[in-house]
């Protein structure tokens, strides 16, 4: 009798867990509130990286986010797109996906980046030929912490949550994969502290997809290569 394998899937995160990019998404912000006249400390700004945009201008902005968000997001992407000469993936990330997708595990870019900016990091990533599906803006309502966009990369791949294992670099990643019921394994790459990270749900942190290479087959992903191999 022929026994089928269930489908098991690592979401990755891009934003600070593929691609070092949240400290240019803190300057872009940055210059963005300075233009419309409501300067916010870089430290408050990094801390609301990965939040849903609406969630990260109410948070930054308060009252005055209705008024002045939307000037802010356009010049948030003026910013950003002139800063996107320096993306680049970290030390270990194509690699990382290589080894995951060889399990033939999914891999999916679980992430709620506008096309525009998702289309830059996916260049800077270059790594097209590991992935399974990729999500987007597009496919939720609300970003993370809400489980929305986690939800949908399960269903492009067909897999359960107690099939799959989050890879991110916030609390805000851990947050919506402890709602979508996936296990979470954190990064330090985008800024966050291990205390923190580990607070948001993680079953073990790294400092970097390198240094989760290195160490693949003894963390939470591993799990997933019993069921497929």
């Amino acid at each position: 009798m022929k026994h089928h394998s269930r489908t098991t899937a690592v979401l990755f995160d891009i934003d600070g867990t593929l691609i070092d990019s949240n400290y240019l998404q803190v300057q872009a912000w940055s210059e963005a509130f300075d233009a419309v006249g409501q300067p916010v400390d870089d430290a408050r700004i990094h801390r609301a990286i990965a939040l849903d945009s609406s969630k990260l201008l109410d948070t930054l902005l308060g009252d005055r986010a209705t008024e002045l968000g939307d000037d802010a997001k356009a010049r948030h992407r003026t910013a950003y797109q002139a800063l996107s000469g320096r993306l680049r993936p970290f030390s270990g990330a194509r690699n990382l996906l290589a080894a995951v997708a060889a399990h033939r595990v999914a891999v999916v870019l679980a992430t709620s980046a506008p096309e525009d900016e998702l289309k830059l990091l996916r260049t800077a990533l270059d790594a097209e030929q590991y992935l399974t599906a990729v999500t987007s803006a597009e496919d939720a309502e609300t970003a993370k912490p809400d489980p929305d966009i986690l939800q949908t990369a399960l269903g492009k791949v067909g897999a359960a949550a107690g099939d799959a294992v989050m890879v991110g670099d916030t609390v805000w990643d851990g947050q919506a994969a402890a709602r979508a019921g996936v296990a979470f394994v954190g990064l330090r790459s985008g800024g966050m502290a291990e205390a923190e990270l580990r607070t948001a749900g993680a079953a073990a942190v790294y400092d970097d997809p390198a240094h989760l290479l290195a160490n693949v087959d003894s963390s939470p992903l591993a799990s997933l290569w019993a069921t497929t191999n």
